[in-house]
């Protein structure tokens, strides 16, 4: 058997110009996902560890960052686990790459004699692990866009034969319309017929397996979100490849190394008393690891006054963060209705009037003038109630 843990897209050094002051913390915890994930493989005693590209976010390193880096390889050097990284398309190996600047398996102790970490570039496509009785295939390019697919060589790689053939690719699989402008595409026809046991994905920031006939190829996604709207992220994948008789088999474990949460939650406008209420009760269940999507749903009391942007507000520290979305309506006129002749009756027909008109219409733009129309119908019936004034 042989042990890997696959891992992609950690985006160390990412800005974050959209978090201001937070962005320092997100980029620590980043750099947190990436010592888990290196704990995880060194605690499960794995054979390989495999990064497929943007290990980094940019060329653009300080040399402490790559020291940090080379210091958790050295880590996996002392436990006599080997890792292959190959580059992506935001550390691209281009005439600036952080992999040209830094010699990065030097500064993990990693000898040319006995290589226990190995950066595949376009003049070292692959490197066959013998000890290990495996090739790792990374085909990448010197620019961030591919030339063409770097599957397209795979079954002529000049690579010495072993047990297990393992692919290391940054890259899209095509999705018509989706991924028609990614730098790098691959399709699953050539990873069908690559060859391949195994091939590791990077790109897609969320983790999920597939198989294309016969060939299973897998995203790690990455290990804490680059963005705080990435709930798929926060995983790196333990891969097994066996062969008990004739037959290979590979088994795939999402493990989670990341710490940011994601909760979505609908609450029920009926049931908050007041806007002050409302921000108590989140608070009460704040966690600065979490990021909250709260949704205010259902029928919403006149009485209710709520400001989204007040509600984030009041609760940043509380969570990573938060998003507070008002879909609730007000509830149409309960009881008798003014007498028509009054001011206030004549508006409560009108407005509600065009508002079932609106809702019988199947335009969705329609739809969406009709709530913002049972605004209009709460703010007239609180402004004028009690004004039984006669047209």
């Amino acid at each position: 058997m042989l042990r890997l843990l696959h891992t992609a897209d950690v985006h160390l050094g990412a800005r974050h110009a959209d978090l201001g002051d937070a962005a320092a913390t997100q980029r620590e915890r980043q750099f947190a996902a990436f010592v888990a994930t290196v704990d995880l493989a060194i605690a499960e005693r794995v054979d390989l560890f495999l990064v497929a590209g943007d290990l980094f976010d940019s060329n653009v390193q300080p040399r402490r960052s790559v020291e940090r880096v080379a210091h958790e390889l050295a880590r996996l050097v002392q436990a006599r686990i080997r890792s292959v990284l190959v580059p992506g398309t935001h550390d691209v190996y281009d005439r600036s790459s952080v992999y040209r600047a830094y010699d990065l398996p030097a500064m993990a102790g990693s000898k040319p004699g006995d290589p226990f970490v190995t950066v595949l570039t376009p003049d070292r496509p692959w490197v066959h692990l013998d000890t290990l009785d495996a090739v790792v295939h990374g085909p990448c390019f010197a620019t961030k866009r591919a030339p063409h697919s770097p599957l397209r060589d795979l079954a002529t790689t000049k690579a010495p034969e072993a047990t297990w053939r393992i692919g290391l690719l940054h890259a899209a699989v095509a999705i018509p319309g989706r991924t028609d402008h990614d730098d790098v595409v691959i399709t699953n026809d050539e990873i069908a017929a690559s060859g391949l046991d195994y091939l590791g994905l990077g790109h897609w920031h969320s983790a999920q397996t597939q198989k294309a006939r016969g060939v299973t190829y897998a995203y790690a996604g990455a290990p804490e979100p680059v963005a705080l709207d990435q709930d798929g992220a926060g995983k790196v994948l333990l891969v097994a490849l066996d062969k008990p008789g004739d037959e290979k088999t590979v088994t795939v474990e999402e493990r989670v190394v990341g710490r940011t949460t994601f909760e979505r939650r609908e609450v029920d406008a009926a049931t908050v008393e007041s806007q002050a209420a409302l921000i108590a009760r989140l608070k009460a269940g704040g966690d600065k690891d979490r990021v909250l999507d709260l949704r205010l749903i259902g029928v919403r009391p006149d009485e209710l006054d709520l400001d989204t942007e007040e509600v984030e507000s009041a609760l940043r520290g509380d969570y990573l963060r938060v998003r507070v979305r008002d879909q609730s309506h007000p509830p149409l006129t309960e009881g008798a209705l003014p007498p028509s002749e009054t001011v206030a009756g004549a508006f409560i027909r009108d407005v509600e009037a065009r508002i079932a008109a609106l809702k019988a219409s199947p335009d969705t733009a329609a739809a969406r003038e009709a709530d913002e129309l049972l605004d209009v119908l709460r703010l007239g019936r609180l402004l004028l109630a009690g004004r039984e004034l006669t047209l």
